[in-house]
């Protein structure tokens, strides 16, 4: 049975194993091919996005009509776009992370024993990862670049909403594998909408060896919850800023206009404001100012609603939300001690960032905070693979097993010990 029989409505089961065996013969390919393979299939298909622009936009348009006409929500339909720029951004980032290094054969550590033998421990491929993905069409593109550049088979499981744009753009990556001489299934997309594939993927043991969801909270609870394979994953984006008493003020308007507005649907947008006690008469009211003046919601303690009649009352579930939304929580807390204490309480140890310029409370707040990605001076958007060099993400780990923060290449590779002897034994 091929794949195709899913579109023509044959058993599901045994069409997504044959997915999976593909896959899995395809990632004993990659882990034998060399550095300069890899980059001609990733620069290959980076030329054919291009080539390729009108298409994939002309399927994208296919997509947002039918989102907006189901009533998708502003901030889902800006995931969903893909616009020129958006397009041409996607090729630029197969072209990063086709530029990065190749993690696969690196030497971690090397050592001798006293008995000669020599230990090494060197980087390998996970072998088959499956990524099951929500309104982002430009994943299918980041995470195929990400898993063929570490050594990867990968399996897209992308949303119904943006099915036609996945489509085209596995399409073109399929001619960047070919120009290099690379099977197709190296990164294949399941060619269906149909929600029970989901649950196949999260069965096929032996075949993907760990599952990246990335999507909204629903999405990501029902993977952790019915998955057989190991899973890497976050599960909400309650992301902070902490303007603390030494804070410089238009440095703190400027950080959180940027990391709530820039862009309100993503997961390291700003999702919570806290204020030191010590500078909310100087600080609160010309930053929430900035805030309501571009659009967001201010939702506040007593406090606040006191300061700025404009905000709305905060109730207690505003304080672990992830909006992705032009809303933000608003609350004064004491000092650093404060923002530990709330960001611990609701936070979702994902990103949180410190406006100051006391680098004694800096160091504490980065310190103290248990949080993938810890922040000073900086705008929490800056939680992203290629911002932190990595030339894309296929997500942001909250786990601390087995990657935590962005999810890059070299996170998606294990290792193995290669021990080189001279005839020993073991007495």
């Amino acid at each position: 049975m091929t794949v195709a029989d899913i579109e023509r409505g044959n058993d599901l089961h045994a069409a997504m194993q044959r997915l999976g065996r593909d896959a899995r013969t395809a990632a004993r390919v990659l882990a034998r091919a060399d550095a300069g393979a890899k980059t001609k299939a990733l620069i290959a298909a980076a030329t054919a996005i291009r080539t390729d622009a009108e298409a994939i936009a002309s399927a994208n348009a296919r997509d947002l009509e039918a989102a907006m006409g189901a009533g998708a929500t502003p901030a889902f339909l800006d995931r969903l776009m893909l616009n020129a720029a958006g397009v041409e951004a996607m090729a630029k980032g197969i072209e990063d992370v086709a530029a990065l290094k190749d993690p696969v054969g690196d030497v971690i550590a090397d050592w001798t024993r006293p008995n000669g033998l020599r230990i090494t421990r060197v980087r390998v491929p996970l072998g088959v990862i499956g990524v099951i993905y929500e309104s982002r069409p430009n994943v299918t593109a980041d995470a195929a670049a990400l898993c063929l550049k570490s050594g990867n088979a990968v399996i897209l499981r992308g949303g119904s909403e943006s099915f036609h744009s996945s489509r085209a753009i596995i399409a073109a990556l399929h001619r960047g594998l070919t120009a290099a001489g690379l099977p197709e299934a190296c990164a294949q997309l399941v060619p269906t909408t149909d929600r029970a594939a989901v649950g196949e993927m999260l069965r096929m043991t032996g075949l993907i060896d760990v599952i990246v969801p990335r999507g909204g909270k629903s999405l990501i609870e029902r993977v952790a919850a019915e998955s057989r394979i190991p899973v890497i994953k976050h599960l909400d984006g309650v992301c902070h800023v902490y303007i603390d008493g030494g804070a410089d003020l238009e440095m703190a308007r400027a950080v959180t206009l940027n990391a709530k507005m820039r862009r309100t649907g993503i997961c390291g947008a700003a999702e919570s404001l806290l204020v030191d006690r010590k500078v909310a008469k100087t600080h609160l009211l010309p930053v929430l100012d900035d805030l309501i003046k571009a659009g967001c919601e201010v939702r506040g303690d007593a406090e606040v609603c006191a300061a700025e009649p404009r905000a709305k009352a905060a109730t207690e579930a505003d304080w672990g939300t992830e909006y992705l939304d032009a809303i933000i929580s608003v609350k004064l807390v004491d000092g650093v001690a404060g923002a530990v204490a709330h960001i611990e309480k609701y936070g979702s140890h994902h990103t949180e960032s410190i406006i100051t310029g006391d680098a004694a409370a800096a160091e504490t707040f980065l310190n103290e905070i248990d949080s993938a990605i810890v922040l000073h001076n900086a705008s929490t958007q800056f939680a992203d693979g290629g911002e932190f060099g990595m030339g894309a993400e296929i997500g942001i780990s909250t786990d601390k097993l087995h990657a935590r923060g962005p999810v890059g290449v070299e996170q998606l590779t294990s290792y193995k010990y290669v021990v080189h002897g001279a005839g020993q034994t073991r007495p």
